[in-house]
């Protein structure tokens, strides 16, 4: 790690507390003038470090910053040695990481960032993603077993984890409209989007990117009207750690159901945390939509539906709305 990195390592683990030059030098092995260059490079980034005579340097408490020694703190052993990347802004976390997975990165890398300038929904969509509100993170999967023939079943692993990650964090009780949007009190505060790429010279799955967009805070200047009504953010106000957090919660969940559950038992929580069935929804399709009553979620992850004639029909993909 560079001086930076290992200063504001050090500082998050004292967050809210003021240590002096000389102490944070002793600690860290440092010249005292490597660690006051190395404060005054990350202030100039925009971290929150007060530096105050006779008393020190400080990383205010109520700051909430996203970095990648923040989340390594909070990781399983299963995520410990993940290769992991943030980057302040990229165009889609997910496009990047699959350029990284075509030349070659290893299962378990994660790509995230503080912003993105094309973030990516379902059905060719944009993701709002704007500077320092949300996570936007990529996780790379080589599937075997299972979820090599099943890696549609991934999306909803990653709603199942990160409604866990919001539960434990913000102690709030998120829910999954089928098939990749996790609601808290009645707006999306995240998605999901899982890419495969398949090889051509077998049709085998070569590898999967898992993307997950999350509005932890609402925009400085607001949501984009078009979103007003639909967007909503996790918390009102900014805590300390927060970020780093639920990234690492979300990547431990996600990969303890992933190596540790049985697919029936995935499911069984995902049918749990669904907002949608015994609901009266609009189902939409490329040329048509009509209106029907969700009676289940299928152990592969297909929307069973009662039309309003009586007849019932199974959905692979496509979108359902709760707003009609």
């Amino acid at each position: 790690m560079t001086t930076k990195e290992i200063l504001l390592d050090f500082l998050e683990r004292n967050q809210g507390k003021y240590i002096s030059g000389q102490e944070i030098a002793e600690q860290l092995q440092l010249s005292r003038t490597s660690v006051w260059k190395a404060v005054k490079a990350l202030q100039q980034q925009g971290y929150p470090i007060q530096a105050v005579s006779n008393k020190g340097y400080c990383l205010l408490e109520e700051s909430d910053i996203f970095s990648v020694q923040g989340v390594q703190r909070y990781l399983s052993p299963l995520c410990a040695n993940f290769p992991i990347e943030l980057l302040p802004v990229v165009s889609s976390t997910n496009t990047l990481l699959k350029e990284k997975a075509h030349d070659g990165a290893v299962h378990g890398s994660v790509l995230m960032a503080s912003q993105q300038t094309g973030g990516k929904g379902r059905l060719g969509r944009r993701f709002f993603s704007p500077k320092d509100s949300g996570i936007y993170i990529s996780l790379l999967l080589r599937p075997t077993g299972y979820f090599l023939q099943h890696p549609s079943l991934l999306t909803c692993v990653a709603g199942v984890a990160l409604c866990n990650a919001i539960h434990k964090v913000c102690q709030k009780s998120a829910q999954i409209k089928w098939v990749n949007d996790i609601f808290l009190e009645g707006k999306k505060v995240c998605g999901v989007l899982t890419e495969a790429s398949f090889s051509l010279e077998n049709g085998q799955l070569d590898y999967v990117v898992v993307g997950a967009g999350i509005n932890v805070y609402p925009p400085k200047e607001g949501f984009p009207a078009e979103l007003q009504e639909v967007a909503g953010a996790l918390l009102e106000h900014p805590i300390g750690n927060c970020k780093n957090q639920l990234a690492a919660s979300f990547l431990n969940f996600f990969m303890e159901y992933y190596n540790k559950y049985q697919p029936q038992q995935i499911m069984e929580q995902y049918r749990n945390l669904s907002c949608v069935i015994g609901r009266e929804v609009l189902v939409v399709c490329p040329h048509t939509s009509y209106k029907a009553k969700v009676l289940d979620i299928l152990s592969n992850g297909e929307l069973l539906v009662q039309q309003e004639d009586g007849s019932t029909q199974t959905l692979s993909s496509g979108e359902i709305s709760l707003r009609f």
